[in-house]
């Protein structure tokens, strides 16, 4: 199992991020959807790498987020609510979190395989300082790319140029997106051998 958590950076001068990053991940298939915890913090529970992906990412692209990822067993049955969830993977999405606090990439994996978690960190922080870099521009055209769409159609989407879209995505980084992401769900599911690797 994988459990992300999230803690909002700079929250006592902000406003609270916790319901847009909510919804931000609901579209992906949880186990237990992301709910707020405590304050300025929410859990979500996957047993598919490629969700904790998508979601590290959405919330690294977001920018207001330190973020760990705990891979390892929870106990069954897991209890409707997230926050009430126990197991070693809870236990190291905390200990990920708080060392994702204070990170040049601020997200962290935890889990008792060392070597596999420190593997899908890298990877994962190589993607993070790419969509952290991103313009709104190129934001939104990797989203759309990301989704399975061609870049002449996220151009008409976006109401721009073929020309446009392309070098957005160029700016962006886009064109080693894809390859990152599956990397870093094939080292994901390896931190968590019960973990599904299919997408």
């Amino acid at each position: 199992m994988f459990v992300l958590t999230a803690d909002q950076r700079g929250s006592r001068s902000d406003s609270d991020r916790v319901e847009a990053a909510r919804a931000l991940l609901a579209p992906l298939a949880w186990l237990r959807a992301p709910d707020r915890t405590a304050g300025d913090e929410l859990q979500a529970v996957t047993d598919d790498a490629a969700v904790a992906v998508d979601a590290a990412l959405a919330l690294l692209a977001d920018g207001h987020w330190s973020i760990g990822i705990g891979a390892g067993p929870v106990e069954q049955p897991l209890p409707a609510q997230t926050r009430a969830g126990r197991g070693r993977a809870f236990e190291a999405a905390r200990e990920a979190v708080e060392a994702a606090k204070g990170t040049a990439v601020p997200l962290q994996v935890r889990g008792d395989d060392g070597a596999a978690v420190a593997r899908a960190e890298a990877i994962l922080s190589v993607l993070g300082l790419i969509v952290g870099r991103r313009s709104r521009e190129g934001q939104e055209v990797t989203a759309l790319l990301n989704t399975g769409m061609s870049i002449t159609a996220a151009a008409a989407e976006l109401g721009v140029s073929r020309q446009a879209a392309s070098q957005r995505a160029a700016a962006a980084g886009w064109s080693v997106e894809p390859a990152g992401r599956a990397l870093a769900v094939e080292l994901l599911a390896a931190a968590d051998p019960g973990a599904e690797a299919a997408r």
